[in-house]
Protein backbone atom coordinates (compact mmCIF):
# COMPACT_ATOMS: atom_id res chain seq x y z
CA UNK A 1 0.00 0.00 0.00
CA UNK A 2 1.37 3.35 -0.94
CA UNK A 3 2.19 5.72 1.63
CA UNK A 4 1.70 9.64 1.33
CA UNK A 5 3.36 12.00 3.72
CA UNK A 6 1.41 14.74 5.19
CA UNK A 7 3.23 18.36 5.86
CA UNK A 8 1.78 21.76 6.99
CA UNK A 9 3.72 24.65 8.08
CA UNK A 10 0.40 25.56 10.29
CA UNK A 11 2.04 22.77 12.34
CA UNK A 12 5.59 22.38 13.98
CA UNK A 13 8.02 21.18 12.10
CA UNK A 14 8.99 17.64 12.32
CA UNK A 15 12.06 17.82 15.12
CA UNK A 16 13.96 13.90 13.89
CA UNK A 17 13.13 11.38 11.37
CA UNK A 18 9.51 11.71 11.03
CA UNK A 19 6.53 12.85 9.07
CA UNK A 20 3.97 15.25 10.77
CA UNK A 21 1.90 12.34 9.08
CA UNK A 22 1.50 9.33 7.03
CA UNK A 23 -1.87 8.67 5.21
CA UNK A 24 -1.74 4.83 4.11
CA UNK A 25 -5.12 3.96 1.91
CA UNK A 26 -7.98 5.68 3.84
CA UNK A 27 -6.13 6.10 7.30
CA UNK A 28 -3.78 8.80 8.62
CA UNK A 29 -1.55 8.24 11.61
CA UNK A 30 -0.69 11.70 13.04
CA UNK A 31 2.75 11.52 14.79
CA UNK A 32 2.71 13.10 18.10
CA UNK A 33 2.75 16.47 18.61
CA UNK A 34 4.03 18.66 21.50
CA UNK A 35 2.82 21.98 22.52
CA UNK A 36 5.54 24.02 20.11
CA UNK A 37 4.55 26.79 18.69
CA UNK A 38 4.55 26.39 14.86
CA UNK A 39 6.09 29.89 13.68
CA UNK A 40 9.11 29.37 16.52
CA UNK A 41 9.64 26.04 17.16
CA UNK A 42 9.10 26.58 20.78
CA UNK A 43 6.90 25.20 23.22
CA UNK A 44 4.39 27.82 23.87
CA UNK A 45 4.46 30.22 27.17
CA UNK A 46 1.68 29.99 29.56
CA UNK A 47 -0.24 27.38 31.90
CA UNK A 48 -1.45 24.29 31.16
CA UNK A 49 -4.09 24.87 29.61
CA UNK A 50 -2.21 26.86 26.58
CA UNK A 51 -0.05 24.26 26.31
CA UNK A 52 -3.11 21.58 25.84
CA UNK A 53 -4.57 24.24 23.02
CA UNK A 54 -1.57 24.58 21.23
CA UNK A 55 -1.46 20.81 20.98
CA UNK A 56 -4.93 20.24 19.80
CA UNK A 57 -4.55 23.25 17.43
CA UNK A 58 -1.52 21.40 15.46
CA UNK A 59 -3.05 18.43 15.31
CA UNK A 60 -5.99 20.33 13.62
CA UNK A 61 -3.07 21.54 11.05
CA UNK A 62 -1.83 18.06 10.85
CA UNK A 63 -5.62 16.76 10.18
CA UNK A 64 -6.53 19.97 7.63
CA UNK A 65 -3.63 19.27 5.70
CA UNK A 66 -4.94 15.46 5.17
CA UNK A 67 -8.00 16.99 3.81
CA UNK A 68 -9.87 15.73 7.10
CA UNK A 69 -10.29 17.30 10.73
CA UNK A 70 -10.51 16.01 14.33
CA UNK A 71 -13.84 15.06 13.53
CA UNK A 72 -12.18 12.20 11.77
CA UNK A 73 -9.65 11.18 14.45
CA UNK A 74 -10.85 7.76 15.82
CA UNK A 75 -8.01 6.95 18.54
CA UNK A 76 -6.20 9.84 19.78
CA UNK A 77 -3.31 8.84 22.87
CA UNK A 78 -2.64 11.53 25.60
CA UNK A 79 0.61 11.50 26.75
CA UNK A 80 1.00 13.49 30.15
CA UNK A 81 4.22 13.80 32.40
CA UNK A 82 1.51 15.10 34.99
CA UNK A 83 -1.71 13.17 35.60
CA UNK A 84 -3.23 15.59 37.89
CA UNK A 85 -3.92 17.08 34.30
CA UNK A 86 -6.42 14.95 32.86
CA UNK A 87 -9.24 16.35 33.66
CA UNK A 88 -7.94 19.98 32.36
CA UNK A 89 -7.20 17.49 28.89
CA UNK A 90 -11.27 16.39 29.06
CA UNK A 91 -12.28 20.00 29.14
CA UNK A 92 -10.60 21.54 26.70
CA UNK A 93 -10.92 18.03 24.54
CA UNK A 94 -14.71 18.85 24.83
CA UNK A 95 -14.53 22.25 23.37
CA UNK A 96 -12.95 20.43 19.98
CA UNK A 97 -14.74 17.30 19.58
CA UNK A 98 -18.01 16.35 20.03
CA UNK A 99 -19.95 13.03 20.14
CA UNK A 100 -19.12 10.44 19.24
CA UNK A 101 -16.07 11.18 20.68
CA UNK A 102 -12.64 9.12 19.53
CA UNK A 103 -11.34 6.13 21.32
CA UNK A 104 -8.65 7.45 23.35
CA UNK A 105 -6.06 6.49 25.71
CA UNK A 106 -3.79 8.60 28.25
CA UNK A 107 -0.43 7.39 29.33
CA UNK A 108 1.56 9.04 32.42
CA UNK A 109 5.26 9.61 31.48
CA UNK A 110 8.66 10.44 33.07
CA UNK A 111 9.32 12.81 30.32
CA UNK A 112 8.70 13.99 26.96
CA UNK A 113 10.22 15.95 24.20
CA UNK A 114 12.15 19.17 24.82
CA UNK A 115 10.32 19.33 28.10
CA UNK A 116 6.86 19.47 27.20
CA UNK A 117 4.26 18.36 29.84
CA UNK A 118 1.88 16.88 27.09
CA UNK A 119 2.29 15.27 23.77
CA UNK A 120 -1.05 13.66 21.64
CA UNK A 121 -0.61 11.50 18.82
CA UNK A 122 -3.75 10.25 16.57
CA UNK A 123 -5.15 7.97 13.97
CA UNK A 124 -7.73 9.64 11.48
CA UNK A 125 -10.57 7.14 9.31
CA UNK A 126 -11.20 9.38 6.14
Amino acid sequence: MPRTPIHTPRAPQAIGTYSQAVRAGDTVYLSGQIPLDPATGELVAGDMEAQVRRVFENLKAVAEASGADLSHIVKLTVYLTDLAHFALVNRVMAEYFTQPYPARAAVGVAALPKGAAVEMDGILAL
